[in-house]
């Protein structure tokens, strides 16, 4: 068959045969040409005769796995390469990253966005040979929702880079382990990986901790004492909670990321520095800089690549995977006999908020995993606060006077309960933001027309509802 050198010749390989036809028809339809493949040996026969403008291949297929044909294609100097999975973890993006894909899609994929990705590829300069692909470490991040999915594919992206990363979440949803997964990704995996928690530690020790400091410096300085940037020569530093840092030691950092250089506490030798710096906080960085609480500049300096950790309650489909996961860890590392989960307790869990996030997940399993009486946990073993759904008890108190009122035949049930319940909300926002209606009208998402017509409303019931 003649090839229109007009419509690049686009090659899949996938097992999957349902993947192969959409994907290959979104494709047409787009105006390329597209040749299908079900194993990595059929795309090495392919190759002795013609050369795709680009492939599109799975990782897992039978025989020949997708990683292991990229590695073959690049070394040959055929690209780019588009690598597909539903195995959706760090380790296999980034060995993807690594072994020299353009682009990582996790299954299952919106075909607008594949077909785009396609066309970037076609667009940009191909790549360069990447060195072999490692076997891949194992991460504790684990989630398979689409949220994490693109966590996991970013991480994948920007790990083999040396660029700053700003990973930004509330408490407890695994910013450490993200940062973790960026070292180990890396070319400085052989090198230090060493973590501070700057709200943790005094301002006043801060400055000696991250810095180091010569004997004598200050009260208490016997001997010379090397901080975490000495510490982690040629790894990772990865400085939590950034957002606490105090305004005078933010100029310090600042001066050292500009250039690489800095003194010890107390020291007058000039100390120079190999280390990749990655930053976390739960705070919103450009509220302190407005506040004057942040320099703008430093921001700026740890801020070139963003990863935002969604919390618990935004991706409850993963709280059944890391359950159990977790459950099963704890058992291990406390040498305690195996548990499981039965289906209720597991749906119980995965309505609960967990404003603790991942943490207080894992720390509710290992409870579990000590004092659940049985080998199966139960909801009765997870206490009232994880029984009830995410909304809080009040259901239960709702329904319980909902079958009451019900069964004494009363009228306008629903009525009453919707005017009952505007106007609790009503004065919980009003309470909560100091009588102000606009914004209570915000905290509730109405409009504030809507708030003062229920309050009218809710006025002129009062007394008949006492």
């Amino acid at each position: 068959m003649h090839m229109n050198e007009s419509r690049p010749d686009i090659w899949i390989a996938d097992d999957d045969r349902g993947v192969r036809f959409v994907l290959a028809e979104a494709l047409r339809d787009a105006g390329l040409h597209v040749r299908e493949f079900s194993t990595g040996e059929e795309v090495r026969l392919a190759l002795r005769d013609a050369r795709p403008a680009l492939l599109l291949t799975d990782v897992r297929m039978p025989g020949e796995g997708g990683l292991a044909l990229l590695a073959a294609l690049k070394a040959q100097g055929v690209g780019p390469v588009i690598v597909m999975s539903a195995y959706t973890d760090v380790a296999t993006a980034a060995a993807a990253y690594r072994a020299g894909a353009v682009d990582y899609l996790a299954k299952p994929f919106d075909l607008d966005q594949a077909v785009a990705a396609v066309q970037r590829a076609l667009a940009d300069v191909p790549v360069t040979a990447s060195p072999p692909v490692d076997v891949p470490p194992a991460h504790a991040l684990l989630g398979e929702s689409a949220a994490m999915r693109e966590v996991f594919r970013l991480i994948g992206r920007v790990a083999a880079s040396d660029l700053n990363v700003l990973i930004t979440g509330e408490t407890g949803t695994g910013k450490e382990l993200v940062a973790r997964a960026l070292h180990e990704e890396s070319a400085r995996r052989g090198k230090p990986f060493v973590a501070l928690n700057t709200a943790a530690i005094p301002s006043e020790l801060l400055e000696s901790e991250l810095f180091g400091h010569e004997a004598g410096a200050f009260t208490g300085a016997t001997r010379r004492h090397a901080g975490r940037f000495e510490q982690a020569e040629g790894g990772s530093l990865f400085l939590d909670e950034i957002g606490d840092m105090p305004l005078a030691l933010q100029t310090r950092l600042l001066r050292v990321l500009a250039g690489g250089e800095f003194y010890r506490v107390g020291g007058r030798e000039l100390m120079r520095g190999n280390v990749r710096i990655i930053a976390a906080t739960h705070q919103d960085l450009d509220i302190r800089v407005a506040t004057g609480q942040f320099r703008p500049d430093l921001k700026h300096r740890l801020d070139v690549v963003r990863i935002d950790l969604p919390p618990l309650r935004e991706r409850r489909t993963d709280i059944p995977l890391l359950a159990q996961h977790f459950l099963a860890a704890a058992a291990q590392e406390l040498r305690l006999p195996a548990k499981r989960f039965s289906k209720p307790a597991l749906k119980a869990i995965a309505q609960r908020d967990f404003p603790g996030n991942v943490r207080e997940l894992e720390n509710l399993c290992r409870r579990l995993a000590v004092i659940a009486p049985g080998t199966e946990i139960l909801p009765s073993d997870l206490g009232a606060s994880a029984a009830v759904p995410a909304a809080g008890g009040w259901t239960d108190a709702l329904r319980e006077w909902a079958t009451q009122a019900i069964a004494e035949g009363e009228l306008d049930i629903h009525t009453r309960a919707r005017e009952a319940l505007d106007q609790t909300l009503l004065q919980a926002a009003l309470a909560a933001h100091d009588g102000h209606r606009q914004h209570a009208a915000a905290a509730l998402g109405v409009g504030r027309n809507t708030l003062t017509r229920k309050l009218g409303a809710s006025r002129k019931r009062r007394p008949s509802q006492t």
